[in-house]
């Protein structure tokens, strides 16, 4: 176990390195706090909509801050973060996942996603992107993100890496990674490596189970070991504990654990206390991934693990199904001593300490909005974007496609799938395509793919990590709607492509189509510069930062 450090030790320590002043405002600020704000200072609440009553509940909880999945309009955004803010007595985090494509500010620049960035493979690029969410971040209120990650495309069936993450190669990720943190931070973001202590390996979602990292120790030290250690070289300043078990260490350290080997680090004071403070020397602060999730509530009730993720190191718990009823629930862990003092005392220290470090105890100049949508970064977003389409295969030389050769086009899809949408979205690409003179058909079910009708076959696809979807695969039968279209192979008789934009992965489910594309992301502006490369305006990536062939050797030809 780490001994306990008092106030000054943690915060003149890196990363928060605070001078005097700083350090007295922390100690000020949680010197005149009653019982109910130290309990409720633990807290980040999620805030959906413009619900005033919501709004209201939340302000009054007096949380560290909140996390906002946003809408589409910027105006309403800023005002509810400004009424947030002027409400507060502490200034309050205002955080997002800002992890590229649609999990991103949907009134902000399209940018790439993790693998789309990896398969581009350069560092000045992905320094500029993470630049541009930053500043567009920092422009609407935004001050921290809970990204980078850093997980490893190791499980080519996880949906839930996927396009999240640096792709499968450890050194990749590291400098990808550390990019995005000297980016994000330089800005006044503070960054956050997750998801400790590591994903990939496992090929199950920890929104819906408890997953497990099956490395042994030599193993983790040499993939996320390695990455979790560049991060805290790189001052990141808050690490996300998920729900994923780390059974090596556990039992190394105690052979009879038992059932304690497979429990999730966000519950794990050994995970967090010994491994990650004692082992790795992380100061910064951690916090747990979304209390609500399968991964943790399948391990305990929330009444266990709202309190639970505190007094085994987490600083802050993230997201509650309940606010109230979880506050009142950290409230009487307090007075029971679950939660030590010392415990409370730390986890104060270091979510201030954060606090002070971003500068947010200091007068806050007027947001600058106009930073938004910089017609300056909205090119350089896509030209790297336009870097990114990646050529797998094309064993019959299908591409480029001309609307004189391929005039008459058919594309089947199952549409953009979004974790937050209902129903799919409809994709840009076959206005594009027809806007460059091609005749595109969209397939619906009972149609036939008939070659004297069809020059070219598309088989677009748009699944992107899915939270909570647990498998992404090539579902024949969604796409063509009865059992005998789901078996036909059109491509003996007429041109196919396959196209990703998202999952890399489907060679697995069809490993004979003649031409395939990954394009990582399903934003229009991805759709458009994958079809420059079509067209043959704009040549291919051909670097790809996953195995795109699932270890078939067929899937090649």
């Amino acid at each position: 176990m780490t001994s306990p450090r008092t106030l000054d030790q943690i915060l003149s320590a890196p990363p928060f390195s605070l001078d005097a002043s700083a350090r007295d405002w922390v100690r000020r600020t949680k010197d005149s706090m009653t019982p109910r704000e130290k309990a409720g200072q633990l807290f980040v609440h999620l805030l959906h909509g413009f619900d005033p009553a919501e709004e209201a509940m939340i302000a009054a909880l007096k949380p560290a801050g909140i996390t906002r999945g946003f809408g589409p309009d910027m105006q309403a955004e800023a005002a509810l973060i400004d009424r947030m803010q002027a409400g507060a007595a502490i200034p309050m985090f205002i955080s997002a996942d800002l992890e590229g494509s649609r999990m991103s500010l949907p009134f902000g620049t399209q940018v790439p996603n993790p693998l789309a960035l990896a398969a581009v493979d350069d560092l000045a690029a992905t320094q500029e992107i993470s630049r541009i969410m930053a500043d567009e971040a920092r422009a609407i209120g935004i001050n921290w993100s809970f990204t980078p990650v850093l997980d490893i495309n190791a499980a080519f069936r996880s949906a839930i890496v996927a396009t999240r993450a640096f792709g499968a190669d450890p050194a990749t990720i590291e400098r990808h990674m550390t990019a995005q943190i000297n980016a994000f931070q330089g800005a006044g973001v503070a960054a956050t490596a997750k998801h400790w202590p590591g994903e990939g390996y496992d090929d199950r979602d920890q929104h819906l189970v408890t997953t497990i990292n099956p490395l042994s120790l030599d193993e983790w030290e040499e993939t996320f070991g390695r990455l979790y250690r560049a991060a805290i070289k790189a001052d990141v300043l808050a690490i996300m504990s998920a729900h994923i078990a780390l059974p090596a260490y556990v039992l190394g350290q105690n052979p009879q654990a038992g059932q304690a080997a497979y429990c999730p680090a966000s519950m794990s004071p050994v995970l967090n206390n010994d491994l990650l403070r004692g082992r790795l020397g992380f100061n910064g602060l951690i916090v747990s991934d979304a209390t609500p999730m399968g991964g943790l509530g399948s391990w305990a009730p929330a009444r266990e693990t709202q309190p639970g993720v505190i007094a085994a190191g987490c600083d802050i718990i993230l997201f509650s199904r309940d606010p109230e009823d979880d506050l009142a629930q950290v409230e009487a862990a307090i007075a029971k001593g679950t939660i030590t003092p010392a415990r409370l005392d730390e986890a104060l220290t270091r979510i201030l300490g954060l606090k002070a470090k971003l500068g947010l105890h200091l007068p806050q100049p007027a947001p600058d909005r106009s930073r938004i949508g910089n017609p300056a970064d909205v090119a350089t977003a896509k030209a790297v974007t336009a870097r990114a389409p990646t050529l797998v295969k094309d064993v019959d030389g299908v591409f480029p496609v001309t609307p004189a050769k391929h005039r008459r086009v058919l594309i089947i899809s199952g549409g953009v799938v979004t974790p937050f949408a209902p129903d799919p979205l409809p994709f840009d690409l076959p206005q594009m395509m027809r806007d460059e003179g091609f005749e595109v058909t969209e397939f619906t079910n009972g149609m036939t793919p008939d070659p004297d009708q069809y020059d070219l076959l598309i088989y677009l696809l748009g699944e992107e990590t899915l939270l909570t979807r647990g498998r992404i695969f090539l579902d024949w039968l969604s796409l063509t709607g009865h059992l005998g279209a789901a078996m036909a192979r059109h491509w003996h008789d007429i041109p196919t492509a396959m196209i990703s934009f998202g999952y890399p992965y489907y060679l697995y489910d069809a490993p004979r189509v003649p031409a395939y594309v990954n394009a990582y992301a399903t934003m229009p502006e991805m759709q458009a510069a994958t079809l420059d490369c079509m067209l043959g305006r704009t040549p291919w990536n051909l670097h790809n930062p996953v195995d795109p062939f699932c270890g078939l050797p067929d899937a090649r030809f």
